[in-house]
Parts: structure tokens; C-alpha cells; sequence
């Protein structure tokens, strides 16, 4: 009898930690698969110090996007009526029930009250716990997961528990199963991607081949080949800003960088010598520098590519409006390779809206120590002061070229970060994202990590949609082009250039359907027309997955693509064939994150001409240009292929290829200006 209970006993251990947990405990997030660039390791140690985050549940979210399109439907008589900061932050804290159920547990499984940190806005409780402390209360096991290809190791566990009448809530528990790193990819100034997963829209600079005929400021007829500003003005009707106005002050564009992107104002010079002598040599941005961000460059080498693109881009538009750069991160965490995080866009969300994080001592709330940097930053040379939080006014319009895929991101990390954008947008904040260069897909090895095809699923067949542009409460901005023989007084197609021709691999106008975001109502109607007039010819499935294992789950449904996703893009403009100066070269550049700045540009002039008659900027821009496709040019023709297809193609109206079209400035501005 003693043996029979001693061998039950060790069967028992075996099993793991999950039969000991109890009866009124429930699994919170769970982790099926693990990408094989990723190899378990070593238990934590016991006594290994782990930062603990506890998300807790916001009040009232379910009604906070009737109240983002109260303020943003052109039909509403509340339409331009945003929000204050105070407002959002009484309206959305947590629940004085979330915060005593939380802490409660906290301290009844042994995290005495004054370890606790309770964040300014209620929002997040932090505390330093040992493995030992977090395994018990939590009914998990950590782990150390080493990555194969940055050699990054990361804190772990498969799953994790919490007491049932918890789950509610809380939103998610950091470190927790998350495993997320960038790829390895090419490092060099003129190579196809830097070493990033977060960019979505990777910088494309080349040289055309034999000698370089440079088209005159002034000239249209060679836009086919290279665009210039001219050719943008003339494509979206975009006359000379009115210079007899002074510029208002506090409707400067904001352009988000990162990844060691630093301009090189030689190279603003040259352009503006040469393509918009208008602009005085010298014009430069405001760098707002968040966490140590670094300013400029004096070092050609060190030029941008990406933000020389978006200011060459922009600066033709908005001037002689401003623009202000918001540079993310010390160049410590930017440049080295094994930091194993994703650049999720929290620093900036902290800095500029304090509701976000906390002024607390661990200097971090929404953001995740196992995806975002830590400051102060240890290394030498590192920005040594605390993540800083609300210290900078939003501006009005925010362009973003960079992101990932939805696939890549925990559901609940994705879904808080959503969150704060459509609070942002209460405030009246564009948030403009270009919608990535790979299709339907990802990139293929090695500039990514989801295989050979940069698809999901068993097969690498099944569409892999971006992030955040699956957000239902930010713009999307996909690519089009001037093809050869084509001019600017024609309609453009979707753009698409095979590998080699001329970059590494195919580009074409991100574009598809979330697996984590439903349809909104706003665009329901929309891409209801698309399937009754434009079917695909693939095999779909109807699934939203709301948990972190997107990837192991999409693989049970059957077809390729989700026909009850929010669909991205929502607008476009051209993104190819460029005119740009990188490190004293002229060159040529493409990509969405040429498209992206475009068309903010573009919203931020119409913003200064709404301020100039005492009406407010124009915030969330969805609803308005869904229920008024006409102030847009319809693009019919082209694909975005991907894994393996031709992708969706480019039909009249709504298309998850370029979205309902790009920008008809005048049309715009007459709309923008006849509502409150």
C-alpha cells in the first residue's frame, strides 16, 4: 500500500503544478505553441527577482466607441466636441471594486500592501515579486526561453491562474507567457530592412540604374519614374499653403521615429534646393526627444532612410507649418541587437498621455518589461532618467511607419494599447499608420520570422495581418503607384513591384482582414459591398480569437483569410519611385511609410484651416470619410499579393487593398470645413 501511494505520488509531480490548482481558480492566458526560434531552457531561479504588472480592468469601455463616433460622425451634433484629459481619466479608472478585489488577492497570497505601487491613474499595480512568490500565486511555472536568433533570454511560463471572481478584473499579468523578439535581418544604410520586427514598412533606397536625370521642380512629365513634390501636389490637387497666414503654433505635424532613425539636415538642404526652393535651407523639425531619444545626425553614415522619406515627404505639404518628430529611445536599447523586445509604441503613449503609466518608482505601467525598454537604462551611455509620462502635449496628427503583425503581439497587450488610442482619438488625435509593404502576408526568411512564406498556419497559407493597423480606431494608409507611361491626370493602380524589381523582395500594399478585431460599424456597410460585388476567389473563415495563441488557433478553421475582421487599409496614397536624399545621395525610396506621411500632411493642412475659422482639428477620421467615399479617389485596378496568391484586388470602392482611395485635397477641405 505504501508503494502504490509513493508511486501515485511521483505520477502525480509529474503531471505538473496544474492538478494542485484549486477548484476556484481559472486559467487567465495560455500559450499552445512556441515559434522554434525559441528554446525552453532552465527554471527561473527561486529567489530571481521578477518585475510583476498587474493590468486592471477599465471601467466603461464597452461604451467608449459610442462616444469616440459621437464626437467624430459627421451626423452628430456632438462632431468635433473632444474630449478633455480629466474627462477620460474619471471616465475610464478602475473601479473602486476592480481595485480592493485585486489588492485583496495580492495581499491574501502574501504581497504585503506596502509592496504594492498603485499607479496615478489607477490603472496598474507593480511590485517586485520572487519566481517563488509568483509561481505560488499565480498556480505557474517560470521558465528561461532563450531566442536563437538575437540570443535574448526572457521569463516565461505556459500559463497562468487566477482566482475566478479575479479574471474580471484584471487584463493581463506581465511576465507571463509572452515570448516576443525582433528578427535578424540586414543592418546596412541602404539594405532592404533594418533589424527590427517593429517596422512594417521598411525602408526601400536605391540608386536607379545609369545616370540619374533629375526632373526639375516644376516638372509633371516624368512622375511615371520619379515623384517628386510636384507630382504629389498634382495627383491629390494640393495647392501652396497659404503663406500670407501665420502658421498656428499648436498645429504642428507629428511624425513618430525610432530604430536609430536620425536625420541629416544636409540632406533636407539638398532637397529643398532642389525641389522646393520655397523652403528655406535650414527648415528643420522640433525633436521631441522621449527617454533619451537622440536629436540630429552631423554623420552621413548615420543618416535615416526612413525619416529623411517621411520629412521630404511632408515638409512640401505642410510648410511653413511645423513639424515635430517624437524620437523613441536611447540609442543603447536602439542599436543593440539582443534586446528582446517589439517597440510597441508604449513609450510614446506614456509621454504623452500620463494616464498611461505611472510615476512610480519601477518608472512603467502599460508598459511591459518583457516588451518595451527599462529606464532608467543600466548600460553605459544609457538615458538614466525614469520612463517619462505626460510630459508632452499630443499633437494633432501623429504618422507612424512602423508596426508588426497581429500574430506577433499578445491579444490583451494589443487590445489595452487599442484601448488608449480611441481615448487619444476623444481627444482629438489622428492616429495615421502606414499599413505595411508585404501584402496579404509578412516577409519571407530572414527578414522575418513567420517562414519561408511569411504566412501562418500549418501550411504558411493563411493571411497575416498587421498591427496596430488592425486597431479599428486608427487610419490605415496603403500604397499606390504611377506606373510606366502613366501620368498624374490618370487614375493610379495599387502598387506592386516583384522581388528583384527593384528591391529583395515583392512589395504591394499591405492589406486584409484582423483575426483579432470584428468588423466595426463604421465600416461595415463598406465591406459588406466588397463580398456582395467583389467575392475573393479563396476559402474564408469566420473567427475572432481573442487569446494570445493566434497563431496555433487559426490553423483549425479552415480557409486563408477572416471574413468578419476589421479590414485594413482604410485610404491610400503613392508609395513608390520617390524623390529622396539619404547620407548626400539622391535616390529613390518606396514603401507605405511613404504614403503614410502623405496623407497626415495632408490632414494636418486641413486641420490649419479648420483652426483658422475657430473650429476644432479633426480627430478620428474614420467615420467621416467612410460615409463620404466621394472626397476620395477611387483606385480599381491592381493587387497586393501574398502568400502565395494574387491577394485582394483593387476594385471601386472599398478594397482591403487600398482602402477607399487616396486624398482629393479639395474635396477633403470642402467636406472638413462645412462640419461643427
Amino acid at each position: 500500500m505504501l508503494g502504490l501511494n509513493f508511486v501515485t505520488l511521483v505520477l502525480l509531480l509529474k503531471a505538473g503544478l496544474a492538478l494542485a490548482v484549486p477548484s476556484n481558480h481559472a486559467v487567465h492566458e495560455k500559450r499552445a505553441t512556441i515559434h522554434p526560434r525559441w528554446t525552453k531552457a532552465q527554471r527561473v531561479h527561486s529567489r530571481s527577482i521578477l518585475p510583476m504588472r498587474i493590468g486592471l480592468a477599465q471601467s466603461n469601455l464597452e461604451y467608449a466607441h459610442l462616444h469616440l463616433l459621437d464626437v467624430s460622425d459627421p451626423d452628430s451634433k456632438n462632431y468635433g466636441k473632444h474630449w478633455t484629459s480629466e474627462e477620460i481619466i474619471q471616465f475610464f479608472h478602475p473601479s473602486n471594486e476592480t481595485i480592493e478585489t485585486v489588492r485583496n488577492w495580492l495581499v491574501d497570497s502574501g504581497i504585503t500592501i506596502d509592496r504594492i505601487v498603485h499607479t496615478d491613474n489607477k490603472a496598474w499595480f507593480a511590485f517586485d515579486a520572487t519566481a517563488d512568490e509568483a509561481e505560488r500565486i499565480l498556480h505557474t511555472e517560470y521558465y528561461e526561453y532563450e531566442d536563437s536568433v538575437t540570443g535574448g533570454i526572457l521569463p516565461a511560463c505556459e500559463e497562468y491562474y487566477v482566482p475566478i471572481h479575479v479574471q474580471k478584473h484584471i487584463d493581463y499579468v506581465t511576465p507571463g507567457i509572452k515570448l516576443l523578439a525582433p528578427p535578424n535581418a540586414p543592418n546596412s544604410k541602404h539594405d532592404l530592412m533594418r533589424r527590427t520586427e517593429r517596422k512594417i514598412t521598411p525602408h526601400k533606397f536605391y540608386r536607379p540604374k545609369g545616370p540619374i536625370q533629375f526632373p526639375s521642380s516644376s516638372d509633371l512629365s516624368k512622375c511615371d519614374s520619379t515623384i517628386t513634390p510636384a507630382c504629389v501636389a498634382a495627383l491629390y490637387s494640393i495647392p501652396p499653403a497659404a503663406s500670407s497666414r501665420k502658421p498656428n503654433p499648436s498645429n504642428v505635424l507629428g511624425i513618430y521615429e525610432s530604430e536609430a532613425q536620425y536625420y541629416y539636415q544636409p540632406d533636407l538642404d539638398l532637397f529643398f534646393s532642389n525641389f522646393t526652393p520655397y523652403i528655406k535651407n535650414g527648415t528643420h523639425p522640433t525633436v521631441i526627444s522621449i527617454d533619451g531619444g537622440p536629436g540630429p545626425t552631423n554623420n552621413t553614415s548615420e543618416a535615416g532612410g526612413e525619416v529623411e522619406l517621411d520629412l521630404q515627404l511632408a515638409y512640401p505639404i505642410v510648410y511653413p507649418q511645423g513639424i515635430s518628430i517624437y524620437q523613441e529611445d536611447d540609442a543603447i536599447y536602439e542599436l543593440d541587437p539582443n534586446q528582446t523586445y517589439t517597440y510597441g509604441f508604449n513609450h510614446l503613449l506614456d509621454a504623452i498621455d500620463g494616464s498611461y503609466c505611472t510615476k512610480s518608482s519601477y518608472g512603467e505601467t502599460g508598459d511591459d518589461p518583457n516588451l518595451d525598454p527599462i529606464y532608467p537604462d543600466p548600460a553605459p551611455g544609457g538615458y538614466k532618467g525614469k520612463t517619462q509620462c505626460g510630459v508632452y502635449k499630443s499633437t494633432n496628427v501623429i504618422s507612424f511607419s512602423y508596426g508588426g503583425q497581429e500574430a506577433h503581439v499578445p491579444w490583451a497587450y494589443q487590445k489595452r494599447q487599442c484601448d488608449e488610442y480611441l481615448k487619444l482619438g476623444l481627444r482629438g488625435v489622428s492616429f495615421i499608420f502606414a499599413s505595411g509593404d508585404a501584402g496579404v502576408g509578412n516577409y519571407p526568411e530572414p527578414y522575418s520570422f513567420d517562414g519561408p512564406t511569411g504566412c501562418l498556419g500549418p501550411q504558411g497559407t493563411i493571411f497575416n495581418p498587421t498591427w496596430p493597423n488592425n486597431c479599428p480606431w486608427v487610419t490605415n494608409v496603403g500604397a499606390t503607384k504611377v506606373y510606366p507611361g502613366k501620368t498624374v491626370f490618370e487614375p493610379e493602380s495599387a502598387v506592386f513591384d516583384p522581388a528583384g524589381h527593384p528591391y529583395h523582395v515583392n512589395f504591394s500594399s499591405g492589406g486584409g482582414f484582423s483575426n483579432v478585431y470584428t468588423v466595426p460599424d463604421y465600416q461595415k456597410s463598406a465591406v459588406d459591398t466588397f463580398f456582395a460585388k467583389h467575392n475573393p476567389p479563396y476559402k474564408s473563415y469566420s473567427a475572432i480569437v481573442n487569446n494570445t495563441d493566434l497563431v496555433g488557433t487559426l490553423g483549425s478553421y479552415g480557409g486563408i483569410y477572416n471574413r468578419i475582421g476589421r479590414g485594413i487599409p482604410d485610404v491610400a496614397a503613392v508609395g513608390d519611385n520617390i524623390a529622396t536624399y539619404v547620407g548626400g545621395e539622391f535616390g529613390l525610396s518606396g514603401g507605405t511609410s511613404a504614403s503614410c506621411p502623405i496623407f497626415a500632411s495632408v490632414v494636418n493642412r486641413i486641420n490649419e484651416e479648420r483652426l483658422a475659422i475657430g473650429k476644432t482639428p479633426v480627430g478620428f477620421l474614420n467615420a467621416v470619410l467612410y460615409k463620404n467615399p466621394w472626397v476620395l479617389n477611387d483606385i480599381t485596378n491592381g493587387t497586393n499579393p501574398g502568400c502565395g496568391t494574387d491577394g485582394f484586388s483593387a476594385v471601386q470602392g472599398w478594397d482591403p487593398v487600398t482602402g477607399l482611395g487616396t486624398p482629393n485635397y479639395p474635396k477633403m477641405l470642402a467636406l472638413f470645413l462645412s462640419l461643427p
